[in-house]
């Protein structure tokens, strides 16, 4: 989690890197595209199509000597509107009570239909899931502050209903910087992140090959749920030019890829429509 810092509205806001900007473009892109899906499931006696954020932050952030720009959940919502198929619902969540109220207020205020839920995203996304209309259409945020808090639990929970599309973010930092320790550590991010990695991997290799067969076995765990992970995983970088991390979708149905696959790739859309 980044420092909290007063925000341009008076509310608590969230310092942030350069990176930011870009992974809100990349997920308003998605919203943006996916938008003639959304509307068929809006209207009176339609599904719904919603919106779940388990890591929204406080919903405004400050860029590193830059502008303030909205945090992920205030920014999906934005447009969806902005695009003319707004979430019928919008659940948010955070371990964190400041980040949630401030996130909450600021989607009141744009008359946003949020319901925020405090607490750890593992126990959360239970109680969003139970209250998901099981014919709706359904978007969630995976932005965690670290790997160890993608708990994959997440994932089963998220992947009983049917027409669940997920954007997550995968910390390919976190995954090189912790590794010696996560590899040697009883209580490893590993082993939320990845159950039964340890007789799935080589331990033994370089650790570039650890890093990859890490995440193929998250892969293939995600696959046996009924979800395939995009072969587009669009890499996001730090000022140095550092590999931060992956953003790539996890989705049941090949026109969500497609949508991902031009949503990564702003200069192709053309070809999309």
């Amino acid at each position: 989690m980044g420092e909290l810092l007063e925000g341009d509205d008076g509310l608590p806001a969230e310092d942030v890197g350069q990176w930011a900007k870009e992974k809100q473009e990349l997920l308003c892109r998605y919203v943006d595209i996916s938008r003639g899906v959304r509307a068929r499931f809006i209207g009176p006696l339609k599904a719904g199509a919603t919106y779940i954020d388990l890591f929204c932050g406080p919903g405004r952030s400050k860029v590193r000597n830059g502008p303030f720009i909205d945090g992920s959940c205030v920014a999906a919502w934005r447009k969806s509107v902005e695009v003319g198929s707004p979430f019928t619902h919008v659940y948010i969540a955070d371990i964190d009570e400041v980040r949630l109220g401030a996130a909450t207020e600021r989607l009141r205020k744009l008359g946003a239909p949020v319901v925020p839920m405090l607490g750890p995203a593992s126990e959360t996304v239970q109680q969003i899931v139970r209250r998901l209309e099981p014919a709706g259409l359904h978007f969630a945020f995976i932005d965690p502050f670290s790997l160890g808090a993608l708990d994959f639990n997440i994932f089963k929970t998220l992947a009983l209903r049917k027409r669940m599309d997920v954007l997550v973010h995968l910390s390919k930092m976190d995954l090189q910087r912790n590794l010696d320790e996560n590899l040697s550590s009883k209580a490893s991010a590993f082993d939320a992140f990845a159950p039964g990695w340890k007789s799935a991997i080589d331990v033994e290799q370089a650790q570039r090959g650890i890093r990859t067969e890490i995440v193929n076995h998250w892969r293939d765990l995600v696959s046996q749920l009924g979800i395939d992970a995009s072969a587009e995983m669009k890499l996001l970088k730090g000022s140095q030019n550092q590999h931060l991390y992956w953003l790539l979708l996890l989705a049941n149905h090949q026109l969500a890829h497609k949508f991902w696959k031009y949503a990564a790739n702003p200069e192709r859309q053309g070809e999309f429509f």
